[in-house]
């Protein structure tokens, strides 16, 4: 019996023992693991990328304006040609005989004319007859009313040959208006001629178009027909051959989505690959950005030419090119995964800072005390050609400034006044704290374009052109706000609001300004929250092995 008790008693203590341990390892398990990267500092390269076709700058599709059959083919695939040179025949038979109908009708109407001439002329003969019989039959009126008047005739003779004048008379104005008909039946017939001639014309027309010539000196790039094939041209014109002009200047027209079509622009360096050549990279540039859109499946994009010298015509028309156009690039910047902007840790918030008080939280334009629930951009700003205080060290301003000195060749007095007039804004760009978040971007954009306007009084004819580029260049870089997550000195995480720059898909850039409250948090090689592991998830990490006590059962 005693025997019994006791090994109850074991029992009942390892039970315990073992379900202390349970309870401790589930406990432990509980905790949330983050998974951390670091806060690194190199070169950033924003780029969009599109795919295209390689074509021609110049081709041209070749056609047939008339119907019939292939009788001939003179030019073949790859065949370099001339600008009017035979490269087909169609069956001319048909055309030949409408030619010679044609001429035959003309012939007929030609005839037609003659006859219609020698009618008026029986007219006019016959006008002149009458205007004799009336001259004799006036006359012969005038001498019997003489004698009527001595009354050596007799009235009668008198009035019979009056009755003569005047049927002459009646029937001279007959031959004049056959005459007037006549004319009118020559004109008939000469433009029945005119006509005829015209079918005749576009019979011979048609005949010539048998021959088909090509356009452009170039090469045949297609060929769409075979001899004895029939083409029939009713409402638009069969293709026949596509004539590339010259394949050493070449294309790729890229899809742009209308996402980034905004930050494409004439005159970018363009890099693409094609599937034939691995590894070989080949460079281009933009030529343009056509306006009209494309909507495939809702899907709407844009075309972005980009034309490249093929020099040594490896690049074939109709070969697939993945484009890659670097939209904007920085050097030496402080950069942060992009899966740390979306992490979200519940009950973890940014410090909420006095807006008068001098200090901010990762934003020169005092974007604190954010309510966590969105993480990428709450609005873009525009960083041209100033986007923060004035021309502080180490922001976006500073580095056009530079770029200003550098590409413009500024001269020591125009450098002078140029920073002058960021001086002269800073306190503006200060006051922006003060204002309503909706009116900030508003307000920042009027001193923005008073500092552009003021900076171009400054500038040479010559130094325009390139400073107005590089204003729109300017223009289309944004600045945007986000959330990140720093591990601190006891390992717990502290969330910051962050400026944001340009990224390259995989990292970001973290835009620190000189008098920022984080600008020790935020250095190169700080631990920064890219994610969290969940108690029993599938990417928690293994545990270690451990040994407890075994079951008696």
């Amino acid at each position: 019996m005693k025997k019994s008790i006791w090994v109850a008693s074991v029992v009942i203590l390892a039970l315990a023992s073992a379900g202390g341990w349970w309870w401790s390892q589930r406990s432990g398990s509980d905790a949330v693991q983050y998974r951390t990267g670091k806060i690194e500092r190199g070169a950033l390269q924003s780029a969009v990328s599109a795919t295209g076709a390689v074509s021609p700058v110049t081709q041209v599709t070749v056609g047939t304006q008339v119907s019939g059959q292939i009788k001939e083919i003179l030019a073949d695939f790859n065949a370099e040609v001339k600008a009017g040179q035979l490269i087909a025949v169609i069956d001319p038979e048909t055309f030949e005989y409408r030619v010679r109908s044609a001429q035959a009708d003309v012939e007929a109407a030609q005839a037609v004319v003659l006859t219609a001439q020698a009618n008026l002329l029986a007219s006019r003969a016959q006008v002149s007859s009458a205007q004799t019989d009336l001259t004799e039959a006036r006359r012969t009126h005038a001498r019997n009313q003489m004698l009527v008047d001595k009354q050596f005739l007799a009235q009668s003779e008198a009035d019979k040959s009056n009755a003569l004048v005047n049927t002459t008379t009646e029937a001279l104005k007959a031959a004049q208006a056959q005459v007037g008909v006549g004319d009118a039946q020559v004109r008939s017939a000469q433009a029945n001629v005119a006509q005829r001639d015209a079918a005749l014309a576009q019979a011979r027309i048609d005949l010539a178009r048998t021959r088909i010539t090509s356009p452009v000196t170039g090469i045949v790039i297609k060929r769409a027909i075979e001899k004895g094939q029939t083409v029939a041209a009713s409402l638009s014109s069969p293709e026949l051959f596509i004539i590339a002009q010259n394949l050493r200047d070449m294309q790729v027209e890229a899809s742009i989505d209308e996402a980034d079509v905004g930050r494409i622009r004439t005159g970018q360096k363009a890099s693409f690959t094609v599937d034939a050549y691995p590894g070989q990279t080949f460079e281009g540039q933009i030529a343009q950005v056509r306006k009209a859109a494309l909507n495939v499946a809702n899907v709407v994009t844009y075309v972005a030419v980009v034309t490249f010298s093929n020099i040594d015509g490896r690049l074939l028309p109709g070969m697939t090119a993945n484009v890659r156009v670097v939209t904007d690039q920085r050097e030496n910047v402080l950069k942060v995964p992009n899966s740390a902007l979306r992490v979200r840790i519940a009950g973890v918030e940014p410090v909420v800072v006095a807006p008068n008080s001098g200090a901010v939280r990762g934003d020169s334009a005092g974007s604190t005390g954010q309510n966590g629930n969105k993480n990428e951009a709450e609005k873009p700003t525009s960083t041209a050609p100033a986007a923060g205080q004035g021309g502080g060290a180490g922001g976006p301003a500073a580095e056009f400034r530079k770029r200003l000195e550098s590409e413009l060749k500024l001269t020591p007095d125009q450098v002078e006044k140029v920073d002058a007039i960021y001086a002269s804004v800073r306190p503006k760009f200060q006051q922006l704290r003060d204002l309503p978040e909706a009116e900030r971007a508003k307000a920042r954009e009027r001193i923005t374009a008073d500092i552009r306007a003021r900076i171009a009084d400054l500038l040479t004819p010559e130094q325009k052109p390139r400073y107005a580029a590089m204003a729109a260049e300017q223009a289309g870089r944004t600045v945007t706000r986000g959330r990140i997550y720093l591990m601190d000195a006891e390992g717990k995480p502290k969330a910051y609001n962050a400026r944001l720059g340009i990224s390259d898909g995989t990292s970001t850039e973290l835009i620190v300004q000189p008098n920022s409250v984080d600008v020790d948090a935020f250095k190169e090689g700080a631990a920064i929250i890219t994610g969290t592991v969940t108690p029993g998830s599938t990417s928690s990490p293994a545990r270690p092995a451990t040994t407890g006590p075994r079951m008696g059962f």
